[in-house]
């Protein structure tokens, strides 16, 4: 008999699977504040008699990802963690630590299949999709290695998240869930390299997450290079998803650049990207490209970097240069990648 794990489930997935065990409600609440405690073993469940302890063993369980490796930075409290899941396939996620707490930041997928140029998450494709209770082992395993509550999730690491929508959702339910993680929407924030109608769809749930568009070019030319989503959802057709979004959300909008030398960091390229994104409820956050070794771009040197925040930020465009974290130990933006197993076996 395959048992059935509950990990991912909502709480109300769980009242109906202990309903089918002729449970009450409430022992539906006491396993799912277990689980997200990080507990995995029925019977280490102090507050459940004994009679259900042995028939949640018979007929269920809880799934756990494994930390195979860690890395940890030098510059700053930076940790990237390799994470080995249930069926031997790895993901990584990070842990990131600020004057306000930390930040986990997650994967949504094992691979990704965008073919983002400057990206090392796209090299080897994608595998599958990442489970919500998969997700959540990541923060759980984060804070359980540090000891320390997460406040603040990215789903920035591998995978574009909104094409696994449905575990995407059940994810955000589980990080704001108040028997759970109990971390406010305000404080998620999710990628997108911008798949337009899943923008929509999400607008629509009426969840007041952070949505972090990666944008990286100013006009269709060079985003379809840098980009290939860019030919299925072209730049004014995304900026027509983001109005949409802030309408529908009261949210503004974060728009990811990297800074690419001698490709997208001119000051044409800057004036542009003013003009593309003048008067919308936005922020831009500069990224200085961390570079990839298979791929041959260059970071942007500091005089452009600044030269290219001035422009904008003199246009009334409220723009920050990303500080970066873990670049030492390729655990910064775009340089999380699947094809790992060989390289942590070193």
């Amino acid at each position: 008999m395959v048992k059935k794990n509950l990990k991912g489930l909502t709480l109300q997935e769980l009242e109906e699977f202990m309903a089918t065990l002729g449970e009450p409600a409430y022992r539906a609440r006491q396993v799912f504040k277990w689980i997200y405690k990080g507990v995995t073993q029925f019977d280490s469940m102090t507050d459940l008699p004994k009679s259900l302890i042995k028939i949640l063993n018979d007929k269920a369980c809880i799934s756990m990802i494994k930390i195979y490796k860690k890395f940890e930075s030098a510059l700053d409290k930076t940790v990237k963690y390799v994470f080995l899941l249930e069926d031997g396939n790895m993901v990584e996620g990070v842990k990131m630590e600020y004057s306000f707490g930390v930040s986990a930041c997650v994967s949504s997928q094992v691979g990704c299949r965008m073919g983002c140029a400057f990206c090392a998450s796209t090299i080897g494709g994608m595998v599958r999709n990442l489970s919500g209770g998969e997700m959540a082992d990541e923060v759980l395993a984060i804070e359980k290695d540090t000891g320390k509550k997460v406040s603040r999730v990215v789903i920035m690491g591998s995978g574009e998240p909104l094409l696994n929508y449905d575990e995407l959702i059940r994810f955000l339910s589980l990080l704001n869930s108040p028997l759970a993680f109990n971390i406010s929407f305000r404080r998620i924030t999710v990628s997108t390299c911008g798949i337009v109608p899943e923008i929509i769809r999400l607008a629509d749930e009426g969840i007041p997450v952070t949505l972090a568009v990666s944008l990286h070019a100013p006009d269709d030319v060079l985003r379809n290079r840098l980009m290939p989503v860019n030919r299925i959802y072209p730049i004014l057709q995304l900026l027509d998803a983001c109005k949409y979004y802030i309408i529908k959300t009261r949210r503004r909008i974060t728009f990811e650049y990297a800074l690419i030398s001698q490709v997208n960091d001119t000051q044409e390229c800057a004036r542009k990207l003013s003009m593309l994104l003048k008067g919308l409820l936005c922020h831009v956050n500069l990224i200085p490209l961390n570079p990839i070794r298979e791929k041959g771009f260059e970071k942007s040197k500091p005089d452009r970097v600044a030269a290219f925040e001035k422009i904008l930020s003199s246009s009334g465009i409220s723009t920050t240069v990303r500080r970066e974290m873990g670049a030492d130990i390729e655990a910064a933006c775009g340089q999380l990648r699947r094809s790992i197993l060989d390289e942590v076996k070193e």
